[in-house]
């Protein structure tokens, strides 16, 4: 079965709730490129570089999934289990425990505290974050006691029971139990505790458990909360063990240590940096922090059995998709990911997902992620919203490249996921969803343009579509090869409107790294939608829609910071074909008319700054003006452009200086003449003062 077949629309029956009303959604008009170019900028995620001009600078992402461990670097594996991996009950060795000894650090944390507690109380309940030493801290607080041998617990047993494990036969003065199994059905109570008080008193001994973080602990048990050292203070304290003291502050000091400490940072992934720092392999030390990264995005995803089972799986994906977005938002979406996962390979499974789930701190603590308050700008204005983020950036692209080329069994259900995101009705969710498959075509653009984006191209759905563009732009914008050869194709693609509009919208926001290359895919769609409407006596929807899209690419061109490379090639054009004329007469026009958003007309402002530009915008001017076809347009955005300099001195600047340019002949002189005393107000005010103003110095310039 091919790629494409394999990925062909859900039945409706299957459809996802998000795209229930995909169809009603068809008939919709498309969003406006320049809305469509804001969303990106708005939304799109921090490693693909905000405010984006078309200018492919996407470093950040390109060195996270183009750099991780792969073409010819070397690959290095490390083991973070960690000593005593895979609980079980026996003594603990006194040589292991010496050697925790000689590398732990106490310096920051509350030991001394925690110390004396166990001392008094025998028996304390460790509480910690997941792969914060909870386990060393335990053997260290005994070993610290003297109560040795230490005697290893199984972690399987009810809280009730776990005083008849206690045996005076056993040898044992300290015990220690790691992560006890607590649930609803299995909860910790004081009366445990104090039960086991007096059991470990008789026996003349101390007792550690540790847990995580659980509801399903009594309010009354006095729990003990480890915290950890800095991992700059584990660094500073371990790695002159392994060398003398001046190559290891050498070393300390190196960027790589100080890129590798601005993360968040595991003791185990200290601890073993300190082992790669100790060999000064310059590659393994550079290399180490993304190591750790890829690592650790494998750990999360291994097999079912594993801690982190599949809900959290979807809402690790879920986050990858909507890193420092809303925590509501990516919860939701999360889940509905979640449906479609469970169903892979038995569509008929419809076992209810549970509405209350894993406690928001616990969820993202487990993620290595975090939830702040921040500013969300949406379309009903800017609101804070809770957000939830990985403390790595660099996590959300590891992940997505994890999941589609690691476990390709999940693609039909993350496939059908970004299907219903597509259409979905929040900019920032489409934004997004394009966003993923963006990374995803960096990583496998085959399939990724076999199995979503030529689908999305070819859709019913304006939405999709768009979302199809925002794809392909992100794409480009990260470093994803072959973009702009697709995009060029797709353009000239006669017998494919859709894909052709697609293209062409595309163009126009990618188009300022390539200006010339731009303007010639969009005028040769161009002659090619002139010839067929000679030739045609009808010309269907798509071909209307993709010559409407035409001059919208050239003015997003115009508007960009290749306005001068395209301001020329476009007043080049006037010369050539009638239909590579009339594109960049329209073109040009569209550029004029789009409104100010400061007190600028756009177009106009970027006259203010570059000789070049200001020439340029007055010759088109003065052709426009000339033209039959376009006459009447062009001076109804002059007349807008003087109402605007009314009220800004810049834009009078501005406009004095580029309207005596516009003028070759004494034609052209009445006829802006004519313009300037006659244009009106805006409903209904009097007549711009402005307008005088402007045309005697207009006669002066030509007097």
């Amino acid at each position: 079965m091919s790629a494409r077949t394999a990925a062909s629309d859900p039945e409706p029956d299957t459809a996802m709730p998000a795209a229930e009303d995909a169809t009603t959604e068809a008939d919709q008009p498309a969003q406006e490129p320049w809305a469509a170019r804001r969303d990106l900028d708005a939304h799109a995620p921090n490693s693909m570089a905000l405010n984006f001009r078309g200018i492919n600078d996407g470093v950040t992402a390109q060195q996270v999934i183009g750099d991780i461990i792969s073409g010819g670097k070397t690959e290095h594996h490390y083991n973070f289990s960690g000593f005593g991996g895979g609980q079980v009950s026996g003594e603990i060795p006194a040589q292991a425990l010496e050697r925790l000894a000689d590398d732990f650090v106490s310096e920051g944390t509350a030991f001394a505290e925690l110390l004396e507690r166990l001392r008094e109380e025998r028996v304390i309940v460790l509480t910690g974050a997941p792969f914060t030493g909870r386990r060393t801290a335990a053997l260290m607080l005994l070993h610290r006691l003297g109560a040795t041998p230490v005697r290893a617990l199984d972690r399987d047993v009810l809280p009730g029971e776990l005083g008849q494990r206690l045996t005076p036969g056993d040898g044992a003065v300290g015990y220690v139990l790691c992560d006890l199994d607590i649930s609803r059905e299995q909860p910790l109570r004081e009366a445990h505790l104090l039960a086991l008080r007096g059991r470990i008193r008789e026996l003349k001994a101390y007792l550690v458990i540790t847990t995580g973080h659980s509801p399903y602990i009594e309010d009354t048990v006095d729990l003990a909360t480890w915290r950890p050292p800095e991992p700059a203070t584990v660094l500073a304290t371990l790695l002159p063990k392994r060398t003398d003291q001046a190559s290891a502050q050498q070393r300390l000091a190196l960027p790589a240590v100080g890129e590798f400490l601005s993360h968040e940072r595991q003791i185990r992934e200290v601890v073993q940096y300190v082992a790669v720092l100790a060999q000064a392999d310059e590659d393994r030390i550079q290399q180490y922090s993304l190591v750790t990264l890829e690592q650790q995005v494998q750990e999360w995803f291994e097999e079912a059995e594993t801690p982190v089972q599949l809900r959290e799986k979807a809402f690790l994906i879920a986050l990858a998709a909507f890193d420092k977005g809303p925590y509501a938002l990516t919860a939701e979406l999360s889940d509905v990911l979640y449906a479609a996962l469970r169903s892979t390979g038995d569509e008929k499974y419809q076992k209810p997902i549970p509405v209350f789930g894993t406690h928001i701190g616990k969820r993202l603590q487990n993620a290595r992620a975090k939830r702040y308050p921040d500013r969300e700008v949406t379309e009903w204005g800017p609101v804070i919203q809770v957000k939830a983020a990985f403390h790595d950036e660099r996590v959300a692209p590891v992940v997505l490249r994890e999941v589609w080329t690691g476990h390709p069994a999940a693609r039909p259900a993350v496939i059908k996921w970004l299907d219903a995101l597509s259409v979905d009705g929040r900019p920032f969710v489409r934004t997004r969803a394009a966003a993923t498959v963006a990374v995803l075509a960096y990583t496998d653009l085959p399939s990724t343009m076999a199995l979503i984006v030529e689908r999305w191209a070819g859709a019913r759905e304006s939405r999709r579509q768009l979302t199809a563009v925002s794809a392909l732009t992100l794409a480009h914008r990260i470093g994803a090869p072959n973009i702009p050869q697709i995009i060029d194709a797709w353009s000239t693609a006669t017998q494919d409107p859709k894909r052709c509009w697609v293209a062409v919208r595309a163009l126009g926001l990618i188009g300022p790294e390539r200006p010339t290359e731009t303007l010639a895919a969009l005028r040769a769609q161009a002659r090619h939608q002139h010839d067929k409407r000679l030739t045609q006596p009808r010309i269907g929807a798509g071909d209307q829609q993709v010559t409407a899209e035409l001059p919208q690419s050239v003015a997003l061109l115009l508007l960009s910071s290749a306005a001068e490379p395209a301001l020329s090639a476009l007043f080049s054009a006037l010369d050539g074909h009638s239909s590579a004329r009339a594109l960049a007469l329209d073109g040009f026009l569209t550029a004029c008319e789009r409104p100010a958003t400061a007190a600028s007309p756009p177009l106009l402002e970027r006259a203010s700054r570059s000789p070049l530009a200001a020439d340029r915008i007055a010759r088109l001017l003065g052709v426009a003006l000339k033209d039959r076809t376009t006459n009447e347009r062009a001076e109804r955005a002059l007349r807008n452009w003087v109402r605007a300099a009314d009220t800004d001195p810049a834009t009078e600047r501005s406009l004095s200086a580029l309207l005596p340019a516009a003028v070759t002949d004494a034609r052209d002189a009445a006829r802006l003449n004519h313009l300037l005393d006659t244009v009106p107000g805006l409903d209904g005010l009097p007549r711009p003062a402005v307008a005088d103003r402007m045309r005697a110095a207009l006669t002066r310039s030509h007097s």
